[in-house]
């Protein structure tokens, strides 16, 4: 039985350049696929102003968490060239919570999370076992507990008594700080009649 090969250079005979040409072929596939798809901007980061940043009414968000749940929320105004991109309920420990965030005007994530639940519950939820207390800051005239958390995420902490406000963010302490004011200088919303 003959068998007859391929009449190709014998792969101890292949260089470099075969290589170097096919990765750039694959290269240029690639390129062709994210630009088909449009999942890709051009610029030195993408900040608050991209339109791949969801929109999201925090307003509506709190206003439906202050009726659910059982615990004083208060709305704070975005500020001034953020954009509201999220909101959640979750468990933090065995009480519910209520989280919302904005993308800063440098682009950063900031969260803000009122919750029932006890401060060490807190901290666990925000910043993970390993979060270690950094000192303490006013604002809006309370005392809040900084801490830093895993993945440089910075937090601060607040106890109002019957609500615990944590304000969370990799970006800068400006950013915590406006929203930590932002929030405590407002009074509760209102909960339903009856």
């Amino acid at each position: 039985m003959l068998v007859v090969m391929a009449t190709g250079k014998p792969r101890i005979l292949q260089d470099g350049r075969d290589m170097i040409w096919t990765v750039l072929a694959l290269l240029g596939v690639c390129i062709f696929v994210l630009f088909a798809s449009g999942n890709w901007t051009f610029g030195l980061k993408a900040g608050n102003g991209d339109d791949k940043v969801p929109a999201f009414d925090v307003s509506a968000a709190l206003v439906a968490d202050a009726r659910s749940m059982p615990f004083p929320i208060r709305r704070p105004a975005t500020p001034d060239g953020w954009k509201p991109n999220s909101g959640s309920t979750q468990m933090v420990g065995g009480s519910v919570a209520s989280n919302v965030g904005w993308v800063s005007k440098k682009g950063s994530y900031v969260q803000l999370t009122q919750t029932s639940a006890p401060e060490d519950e807190l901290v666990a939820f925000l910043g993970g076992f390993d979060a270690m207390g950094a000192g303490k800051r006013d604002a809006g005239g309370h005392s809040w507990v900084v801490y830093d958390g895993e993945d440089k995420n910075k937090f601060w902490i607040t106890d109002l008594g019957d609500v615990r406000i944590g304000v969370r963010s990799k970006g800068l302490d400006a950013d915590i700080e406006k929203i930590a004011v932002g929030v405590v200088t407002q009074e509760p919303l209102p909960k339903p009649a009856g």
